[in-house]
């Protein structure tokens, strides 16, 4: 990017604010998802490091620099947005708030949501005071999810929701939820769908977390047992919630993709994880030559994979947005992102298989080894990913 003066000056301007503001707790790597400030009512940050790092960022709306700054955004271009985050790697500052919020539900609101809906919740997620989860999948409707049951029944000023969800991440933990529901049983299955908000604390609300094989989970059931939804929580017109559903997935698929591209904010790179581990010759490089290759291999990888990722969001911005294109960032993202981690257990050697114990911190490595084999199911298995390529992104004739 060919800076104009006027750019190189908002540089200047956030190189001086991130020195000054940025707590040097905030630039050390992030070691487990304690570091990670997810925000919400029930949210206890991990020091006052982290809070004031949360703080500061929203109140310049830099947690969501490109929102409009009438909903808690920073008003920010696609070119100073990049210039921000160029600077925050720099500093190998944490991101200051992660959200689904921010990645999937805000992106839809802007689109799709309604003035008083856009005034009530933006400005919330920008600060991190409401956590969201996403009520999509269920026990009959996973890859398959036009096929959802919970249904949405219309009681004078409100909808009455009964039904289930399942692998609904952080249910137990989220204040709200956007929440596809059956409003129309007799239409076709993509249509009949719409798209609600509610308080995860409304009455009937209730949640389950499914244990996974490394010994935790974000993953929860959700029941809905005749809960009381006011009609203004309506995103969009009913029987139109497919077309916000697929609209979000976009965003999703991009987020989760983004896992392994490139070098992330708060988060150690392959090869300085390598020399930290292994240590290096007298010549500055790993003495394993095999090993060597594959950390190369892996940053590289990265490195072209995260500049993909700006491009299509650069040509999402410019009016074309990323449709079927988030389905390649997703499936090939994830690839990288279990890549990474199977490269990070080589690292470790032996002592990765440790599952408990401070020396191994409490077995972090593995579990997150073994939870990153759900990346390549959640938000839409590989496997439907690569149809959704072969058919709206290679054009191929239909089997």
């Amino acid at each position: 990017m060919d800076e104009t003066a006027e750019l190189q000056d908002f540089r200047a301007g956030v190189r001086a604010w991130l020195e000054a503001n940025c707590p040097p707790e905030m630039r050390e790597p992030v070691r487990s998802d304690a570091d990670i400030c997810w925000g919400g009512r029930r949210f206890r940050f991990r020091s006052p490091a982290q809070r004031l790092w949360l703080e500061r960022m929203a109140e310049r709306g830099w947690t969501v620099p490109e929102w409009p700054t009438e909903y808690g955004g920073g008003g920010l271009s696609r070119d100073e947005a990049k210039i921000l985050a160029q600077e925050m790697r720099r500093i190998r500052a944490r991101p200051p708030l992660s959200s689904f919020g921010i990645w999937m539900l805000g992106p839809a609101l802007l689109k799709f949501g309604n003035a008083a809906q856009k005034a009530e919740h933006l400005p919330k997620i920008a600060r991190g005071e409401i956590r969201w989860c996403q009520g999509y999948s269920e026990p009959g409707a996973g890859s398959d999810l036009a096929s959802l049951e919970t249904s949405a029944v219309e009681d004078g000023d409100h909808y009455v929701v009964n039904g289930q969800k399942i692998w609904t991440s952080y249910a137990d933990k989220a204040d709200w939820i956007f929440c596809l529901v059956r409003t129309d049983p007799k239409a076709p299955k993509h249509l009949g769908i719409s798209f609600l908000l509610f308080d995860m604390e409304s009455p009937g609300v209730s949640t389950s977390p499914i244990r996974l094989i490394s010994g935790a989970s974000p993953f929860c059931q959700t029941f809905f047992d005749n809960v009381r939804v006011p009609r203004a929580n309506l995103v969009g017109e009913p029987g139109r919630g497919w077309e916000i559903a697929k609209y979000l997935l976009t965003h999703e698929r991009e987020m989760i993709g983004g896992m392994d591209s490139g070098a992330v904010e708060g988060r150690d790179s392959i090869s300085q994880m390598a020399k930290k581990a292994l240590g290096v010759g007298e010549d500055g490089v790993l003495p394993d030559g095999l090993l060597r290759a594959e950390v190369i291999r892996q940053e590289l990888d990265s490195w072209a994979f995260g500049l993909t990722m700006e491009r299509v969001k650069d040509e999402a911005k410019a009016g074309s947005g990323t449709g079927a294109l988030s389905s390649m960032l997703k499936y090939y993202g994830t690839e990288l992102n279990k890549r990474r981690m199977e490269l990070m257990m080589s690292l470790g050697g032996t002592d990765s298989l440790l599952w408990e114990g401070k020396a191994r911190g409490e077995g972090d490595l593995a579990r997150a080894w073994l939870r990153s084999r759900a990346n390549s199911i959640e938000g839409g298995t590989s496997e439907i990913q690569l149809n959704i390529i072969a058919k709206n992104v290679l054009r191929l004739p239909a089997a």
